[in-house]
């Protein structure tokens, strides 16, 4: 499973429209709405690094709306939480 964390800057009168059209893309687990130098924080789950092409700029990038976006990939999760087992729920 492969974590990638999409900071997005958004057209700021249509933030609540991106963020869902953002969250019913396929790959994109949560959507954030946050202040500072980005508009919406996108965590997107898949398989392998080459879905990550097609989730991001296949799709995030061109809802209407999306400005910019600049993608981080998490190499580890530090939690006391059993994120394993949280992430995997409902993957074969």
């Amino acid at each position: 499973m492969i974590t990638a964390i999409v900071m997005i800057k958004a057209d700021v009168g249509r933030i609540p429209e991106v963020a869902e059209a953002i969250a019913e893309i396929e790959g994109v687990s949560e959507v954030y709405s946050v202040t500072g130098g980005v508009d919406l924080i996108a965590v997107v789950r898949v398989r392998g690094h080459e879905d990550l092409a097609e989730v991001i700029p296949g799709h995030v990038n061109k809802v209407p709306g999306v400005l910019s976006s600049d993608t981080h990939i998490a190499f580890r999760a530090y939690s006391s939480h059993d994120l394993e087992a949280a992430f995997s729920l409902g993957m074969e």
